[in-house]
Protein backbone atom coordinates (compact mmCIF):
# COMPACT_ATOMS: atom_id res chain seq x y z
CA UNK A 1 0.00 0.00 0.00
CA UNK A 2 1.07 2.92 -1.15
CA UNK A 3 1.57 6.17 0.78
CA UNK A 4 -0.51 8.77 -1.86
CA UNK A 5 -2.84 5.57 -1.69
CA UNK A 6 -3.47 5.90 2.06
CA UNK A 7 -3.78 9.48 1.82
CA UNK A 8 -6.19 9.04 -0.14
CA UNK A 9 -8.54 7.37 1.97
CA UNK A 10 -7.80 8.93 5.19
CA UNK A 11 -10.72 9.42 8.04
CA UNK A 12 -12.20 13.33 8.14
CA UNK A 13 -12.15 14.94 10.99
CA UNK A 14 -15.68 14.63 11.38
CA UNK A 15 -15.24 11.20 11.07
CA UNK A 16 -12.39 10.97 13.87
CA UNK A 17 -14.53 12.90 16.04
CA UNK A 18 -17.44 10.66 15.41
CA UNK A 19 -14.75 7.76 16.66
CA UNK A 20 -14.47 9.57 19.77
CA UNK A 21 -18.02 9.81 20.82
CA UNK A 22 -19.13 6.59 19.60
CA UNK A 23 -15.91 4.48 20.08
CA UNK A 24 -16.33 3.19 16.67
CA UNK A 25 -16.50 3.06 13.29
CA UNK A 26 -18.60 1.13 10.47
CA UNK A 27 -16.88 0.38 6.76
CA UNK A 28 -20.19 -1.34 5.36
CA UNK A 29 -18.76 -3.73 2.16
CA UNK A 30 -15.64 -2.42 2.13
CA UNK A 31 -13.96 -5.82 1.40
CA UNK A 32 -14.52 -7.08 -2.39
CA UNK A 33 -16.52 -10.06 -3.28
CA UNK A 34 -13.46 -12.41 -3.84
CA UNK A 35 -11.94 -11.74 -0.74
CA UNK A 36 -14.81 -12.76 1.09
CA UNK A 37 -14.96 -16.16 -0.66
CA UNK A 38 -11.55 -16.70 0.13
CA UNK A 39 -11.99 -15.39 3.92
CA UNK A 40 -14.59 -18.30 4.28
CA UNK A 41 -12.15 -21.02 3.21
CA UNK A 42 -9.23 -19.81 5.24
CA UNK A 43 -11.08 -18.50 8.58
CA UNK A 44 -12.97 -22.14 9.07
CA UNK A 45 -8.95 -23.75 9.67
CA UNK A 46 -8.04 -20.03 12.11
CA UNK A 47 -5.48 -17.88 11.82
CA UNK A 48 -1.81 -19.16 13.33
CA UNK A 49 -1.22 -16.43 16.25
CA UNK A 50 1.84 -14.12 16.41
CA UNK A 51 3.58 -12.93 19.17
CA UNK A 52 2.66 -10.12 21.01
CA UNK A 53 3.75 -6.15 19.75
CA UNK A 54 4.85 -7.76 16.55
CA UNK A 55 5.02 -5.54 14.07
CA UNK A 56 1.97 -6.14 11.43
CA UNK A 57 4.29 -6.31 8.01
CA UNK A 58 5.56 -8.88 10.05
CA UNK A 59 2.81 -10.78 11.29
CA UNK A 60 1.33 -11.03 7.62
CA UNK A 61 3.78 -11.60 5.14
CA UNK A 62 3.69 -9.64 2.25
CA UNK A 63 0.49 -11.52 -0.45
CA UNK A 64 -1.22 -13.28 2.77
CA UNK A 65 -4.97 -13.00 3.22
CA UNK A 66 -4.48 -10.66 6.10
CA UNK A 67 -2.23 -8.51 4.56
CA UNK A 68 -4.34 -7.88 1.68
CA UNK A 69 -7.06 -7.73 3.82
CA UNK A 70 -5.36 -4.87 6.01
CA UNK A 71 -4.22 -3.38 3.04
CA UNK A 72 -7.43 -2.75 1.58
CA UNK A 73 -7.36 1.09 0.57
CA UNK A 74 -10.49 2.45 2.76
CA UNK A 75 -9.09 -0.52 5.41
CA UNK A 76 -5.58 1.23 5.41
CA UNK A 77 -6.73 4.75 5.22
CA UNK A 78 -8.46 4.35 8.62
CA UNK A 79 -6.03 2.39 10.21
CA UNK A 80 -3.67 4.43 9.18
CA UNK A 81 -5.42 8.04 10.89
CA UNK A 82 -6.21 6.36 14.07
CA UNK A 83 -3.75 4.16 15.00
CA UNK A 84 -0.71 5.43 12.15
CA UNK A 85 1.64 3.37 10.52
CA UNK A 86 3.24 0.22 11.13
CA UNK A 87 1.48 -0.56 14.83
CA UNK A 88 1.97 -3.67 15.96
CA UNK A 89 0.11 -6.68 16.86
CA UNK A 90 -1.73 -7.43 19.93
CA UNK A 91 -3.80 -10.18 18.91
CA UNK A 92 -5.77 -11.92 16.46
CA UNK A 93 -8.78 -14.39 16.70
CA UNK A 94 -11.07 -16.04 14.60
CA UNK A 95 -14.60 -15.78 16.31
CA UNK A 96 -17.24 -18.25 15.46
CA UNK A 97 -21.18 -18.48 16.10
CA UNK A 98 -22.31 -21.74 15.30
CA UNK A 99 -26.28 -22.40 14.33
CA UNK A 100 -28.39 -22.16 16.99
CA UNK A 101 -25.77 -22.01 19.94
CA UNK A 102 -28.00 -21.17 22.11
CA UNK A 103 -26.23 -18.13 24.23
CA UNK A 104 -24.70 -15.23 23.86
CA UNK A 105 -21.23 -13.38 25.02
CA UNK A 106 -21.82 -11.46 28.13
CA UNK A 107 -21.36 -7.37 27.56
CA UNK A 108 -17.76 -6.87 28.03
CA UNK A 109 -14.65 -4.15 26.91
CA UNK A 110 -11.24 -6.02 25.99
CA UNK A 111 -8.95 -4.61 28.29
CA UNK A 112 -7.89 -4.44 31.99
CA UNK A 113 -8.60 -0.93 33.81
CA UNK A 114 -6.77 1.02 30.89
CA UNK A 115 -7.00 5.17 31.86
CA UNK A 116 -4.72 6.53 29.14
CA UNK A 117 -6.82 9.96 27.95
CA UNK A 118 -4.47 10.25 25.49
CA UNK A 119 -3.43 6.97 23.35
CA UNK A 120 -6.20 3.79 22.77
CA UNK A 121 -5.72 0.50 20.71
CA UNK A 122 -8.02 -0.04 17.83
CA UNK A 123 -9.69 -3.76 17.31
CA UNK A 124 -10.51 -4.59 13.59
CA UNK A 125 -13.32 -6.87 13.31
CA UNK A 126 -14.32 -8.38 9.97
CA UNK A 127 -17.44 -9.78 8.68
CA UNK A 128 -16.87 -11.74 5.68
CA UNK A 129 -20.48 -12.74 5.02
CA UNK A 130 -23.95 -11.65 5.47
CA UNK A 131 -24.83 -10.49 8.85
CA UNK A 132 -28.87 -10.74 9.78
CA UNK A 133 -30.32 -10.05 12.83
CA UNK A 134 -31.11 -13.38 13.43
CA UNK A 135 -27.51 -14.49 13.21
CA UNK A 136 -26.38 -12.46 16.31
CA UNK A 137 -25.06 -9.79 15.17
CA UNK A 138 -22.33 -8.25 17.49
CA UNK A 139 -23.87 -5.76 20.17
CA UNK A 140 -22.06 -2.83 21.42
CA UNK A 141 -22.84 0.16 23.32
CA UNK A 142 -21.98 3.29 21.59
CA UNK A 143 -19.90 5.73 24.15
CA UNK A 144 -19.41 3.42 26.78
CA UNK A 145 -15.18 3.20 26.30
CA UNK A 146 -14.18 5.76 27.63
CA UNK A 147 -16.02 4.48 31.53
CA UNK A 148 -13.27 2.76 33.49
CA UNK A 149 -14.55 -1.12 33.92
CA UNK A 150 -12.34 -3.62 33.78
CA UNK A 151 -13.59 -6.48 31.17
CA UNK A 152 -16.46 -8.44 31.69
CA UNK A 153 -17.81 -6.33 34.82
CA UNK A 154 -20.56 -5.13 32.29
CA UNK A 155 -21.99 -8.41 31.77
CA UNK A 156 -24.50 -8.31 34.05
CA UNK A 157 -26.22 -5.26 32.11
CA UNK A 158 -28.72 -6.14 29.45
CA UNK A 159 -30.31 -4.13 26.94
CA UNK A 160 -29.03 -0.49 27.64
CA UNK A 161 -31.03 2.19 25.77
CA UNK A 162 -29.00 3.14 22.50
CA UNK A 163 -26.90 -0.34 22.42
CA UNK A 164 -26.71 -1.36 18.52
CA UNK A 165 -26.36 -4.67 17.39
CA UNK A 166 -24.82 -5.36 14.28
CA UNK A 167 -26.91 -6.19 11.23
CA UNK A 168 -24.46 -5.41 7.56
CA UNK A 169 -23.57 -6.59 4.31
CA UNK A 170 -20.70 -9.29 3.77
CA UNK A 171 -17.32 -7.26 3.18
CA UNK A 172 -18.24 -5.44 6.40
CA UNK A 173 -14.84 -3.91 8.62
CA UNK A 174 -15.55 -2.28 11.77
CA UNK A 175 -12.70 -0.35 14.01
CA UNK A 176 -13.36 -0.43 17.58
CA UNK A 177 -12.41 1.87 20.72
CA UNK A 178 -10.55 -1.09 22.86
CA UNK A 179 -12.71 0.11 25.84
CA UNK A 180 -15.71 -0.20 23.84
CA UNK A 181 -18.60 -2.35 25.77
CA UNK A 182 -19.86 -5.26 23.07
CA UNK A 183 -20.16 -8.76 22.85
CA UNK A 184 -21.78 -11.47 20.86
CA UNK A 185 -25.22 -12.27 20.46
CA UNK A 186 -26.72 -15.81 20.20
CA UNK A 187 -26.93 -17.14 16.55
CA UNK A 188 -30.39 -18.46 16.08
CA UNK A 189 -30.13 -18.95 12.01
CA UNK A 190 -29.05 -22.35 10.41
CA UNK A 191 -25.63 -20.85 9.56
CA UNK A 192 -22.50 -20.44 10.79
CA UNK A 193 -21.43 -16.70 11.71
CA UNK A 194 -17.66 -16.22 11.00
CA UNK A 195 -15.54 -12.84 12.25
CA UNK A 196 -12.31 -12.32 12.60
CA UNK A 197 -10.63 -9.62 14.78
CA UNK A 198 -7.31 -7.73 15.40
CA UNK A 199 -6.43 -5.24 17.82
CA UNK A 200 -3.44 -3.13 16.84
CA UNK A 201 -1.07 -1.04 19.12
CA UNK A 202 0.21 2.35 18.10
CA UNK A 203 3.63 2.77 17.48
CA UNK A 204 4.14 6.33 16.90
CA UNK A 205 1.54 9.38 18.49
CA UNK A 206 -1.76 9.13 17.50
CA UNK A 207 -1.99 13.06 16.68
CA UNK A 208 -3.33 14.49 13.14
CA UNK A 209 -2.65 11.30 11.42
CA UNK A 210 -6.14 11.58 9.62
CA UNK A 211 -7.50 13.89 6.79
CA UNK A 212 -7.39 17.69 9.14
CA UNK A 213 -8.38 19.82 6.14
CA UNK A 214 -12.33 19.73 8.03
CA UNK A 215 -10.52 20.39 11.36
CA UNK A 216 -12.74 23.25 12.18
CA UNK A 217 -15.76 22.20 10.38
CA UNK A 218 -18.95 23.00 13.22
CA UNK A 219 -19.73 19.05 13.00
CA UNK A 220 -16.56 18.09 14.65
CA UNK A 221 -17.77 20.05 17.21
CA UNK A 222 -21.35 18.59 17.43
CA UNK A 223 -19.85 15.00 16.82
CA UNK A 224 -18.07 15.64 20.17
CA UNK A 225 -20.55 16.72 21.74
CA UNK A 226 -23.32 13.77 21.24
CA UNK A 227 -25.95 12.55 23.92
CA UNK A 228 -26.49 8.88 24.20
CA UNK A 229 -29.58 7.71 26.13
CA UNK A 230 -28.31 5.25 28.11
CA UNK A 231 -26.23 8.34 29.85
CA UNK A 232 -26.73 9.47 33.41
CA UNK A 233 -27.75 13.09 34.05
CA UNK A 234 -24.42 13.70 35.60
CA UNK A 235 -22.12 10.79 35.01
CA UNK A 236 -22.84 11.16 31.47
CA UNK A 237 -20.84 14.69 31.52
CA UNK A 238 -17.63 13.26 32.58
CA UNK A 239 -17.78 10.90 28.90
CA UNK A 240 -18.28 14.77 26.98
CA UNK A 241 -15.53 15.47 30.04
CA UNK A 242 -13.19 12.68 28.43
CA UNK A 243 -13.45 13.14 24.67
CA UNK A 244 -12.11 16.58 25.49
CA UNK A 245 -9.40 15.09 26.93
CA UNK A 246 -8.72 12.51 24.12
CA UNK A 247 -9.59 15.45 21.62
CA UNK A 248 -7.28 17.30 23.00
CA UNK A 249 -4.31 14.43 22.44
CA UNK A 250 -5.33 13.74 18.92
CA UNK A 251 -4.93 17.15 18.10
CA UNK A 252 -2.78 19.29 20.39
CA UNK A 253 -5.22 21.37 21.02
CA UNK A 254 -4.80 22.24 24.36
CA UNK A 255 -7.35 24.78 24.32
CA UNK A 256 -10.38 22.77 22.85
CA UNK A 257 -13.44 22.55 25.16
CA UNK A 258 -16.84 21.84 25.29
CA UNK A 259 -18.87 23.70 27.71
CA UNK A 260 -15.50 24.55 29.69
CA UNK A 261 -15.51 21.17 31.32
CA UNK A 262 -12.24 20.57 31.28
CA UNK A 263 -11.34 24.39 31.30
CA UNK A 264 -12.68 24.85 34.55
CA UNK A 265 -11.19 21.83 35.80
CA UNK A 266 -7.46 22.57 34.83
CA UNK A 267 -7.25 26.25 35.96
CA UNK A 268 -4.46 26.64 38.14
CA UNK A 269 -3.91 30.34 38.30
CA UNK A 270 0.16 31.11 38.93
CA UNK A 271 0.40 34.49 40.37
CA UNK A 272 -0.22 34.60 43.79
CA UNK A 273 -2.84 36.91 45.50
CA UNK A 274 -1.55 40.65 46.31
Amino acid sequence: MTRTTITDHLLTSVQMARFVSHGSLRLDAVVPAELNAEALDVLPAGIPPVPYGTPVDQAYPEGSFVRRLIELPWVAGALHSLVGPVPNIDHHAVHVREPHEGQAQPLHADAIIDVRPDAFDVQLMYYPAEVTLEMGGTLSVPGSHLRRTNESDTGRYQNLRGQSRLVCPGGTVVFLHHGLWHGGRRNDSDTPRYMFKIRFNPTVRQRLLWDTSDLTDPQVTRELDTHFPWYEQATGRLERYNRVLMWRALTGDADFDLEHWVTRVSNRPQEAAR
